[in-house]
Order: C-alpha cells, then sequence, then structure tokens
C-alpha cells in the first residue's frame, strides 16, 4: 500500500523539478528555443517580449540571421528605427543579396526621415527583384518626401502595373496623372 504512494509522490516530485528546472533556464535556452518563443510572441502582439528573445537568440549564436531579421520588425513597430536599421545592416552585410532586408531597412529609414538612404536600398531591392511592389510604392514614398512628385507618381504607377491595388488610391490621392 506504501509503494503505490511512494511511486506517486515520486513522480509528482519529478515533474515538479522538472517544471522548476524549465523554468530556471528559459533565458539560458537554446537559440532555436529562444527564436520559436520570439516568433509566438510576435505572432501574439508582444513585440517587446519578441525583441527580448530574438535579442537572447542573437546572444546565444551571433549569426543567427533571422533572429536579427525579426528582431528588426518588431524594433520598426516599436518605432525603434535607427536599432531596426542596424541590425538590418548586420543581416545585409552578411547575405548581400537579402531583398527582403533591403526593402525592410529602406522602409526603416524613411520612417526615420532618411529618403536618400531609402531609396538607395530600395533601388538594390528592384535590382534584385524587378517586380518587387512594396519597394516600387516605398520608392514613390521616399521621393514624394524628398519633394519629387514625378519620380513618386512614377514609381507608383510601376507598382500599380505590377497589380499593387493600393497604388491606384495613392496615386488619387496624390494628384498623379
Amino acid at each position: 500500500m506504501q509503494r503505490p504512494l511512494l511511486l506517486f509522490v515520486a513522480m509528482m516530485l519529478g515533474v515538479a523539478l522538472q517544471a522548476q528546472y524549465l523554468a530556471e533556464n528559459r533565458a539560458t535556452s537554446k537559440p532555436a528555443d529562444a527564436y520559436a518563443q520570439g516568433e509566438q510572441a510576435y505572432r501574439r502582439g508582444d513585440h517587446e517580449e519578441a525583441v527580448r528573445l530574438f535579442t537572447e537568440a542573437i546572444k546565444a549564436d551571433p549569426g543567427h540571421l533571422n533572429a536579427f531579421l525579426h528582431r528588426a520588425f518588431c524594433l520598426n513597430i516599436l518605432k525603434r528605427y535607427e536599432e531596426a536599421i542596424t541590425d538590418l545592416t548586420v543581416v545585409i552585410g552578411r547575405e548581400p543579396a537579402h531583398a527582403l532586408a533591403y526593402t525592410t531597412r529602406g522602409s526603416s529609414y524613411l520612417k526615420a526621415g532618411r529618403p536618400d538612404l531609402a531609396l538607395a536600398d530600395l533601388e538594390k531591392v528592384t535590382s534584385l527583384e524587378p517586380r518587387n511592389e512594396e519597394a516600387w510604392n516605398n520608392i514613390g514614398w521616399a521621393h514624394k518626401s524628398t519633394g519629387d512628385m514625378a519620380a513618386a507618381c512614377k514609381a507608383w504607377r510601376t507598382s500599380q502595373r505590377m497589380g499593387n491595388g493600393e497604388a491606384k488610391i495613392i496615386l488619387n490621392n496624390n494628384r498623379c496623372k
């Protein structure tokens, strides 16, 4: 009679110790675990927590480019554009043909009020992916912010020809002929 009770208590103690171990070692988990948890935090809209987890993944594995990229996505949402630009620069430095990193950094530069650098990145995207609607759309916004409405309208028309339904509205709202 005592033996089954002892086994049950030992089993429950083992479960409790395992839960405690997992809780204590969450901060020192493998980069893949921190990255996966960061993705979950991102999906549920907890961008501060996602930044923390992606940072943990990067500390454990400084070569984890997706952690840099996804941390930059979160930093953009949090309007921490300069930090996002730094992360994206790391990605581009290691993968010079990473179109998404250029697109996102161009968008970050634009939001940070640096349209000249945004244009350079976005034009790089169009050389890598000539049919990238988002890049053409953002090229339009970058030109508009520099005051070059003719170039902005031309970029938005290019985006529209590629099928970007939003471009028609932008063209109308900006009185592009």
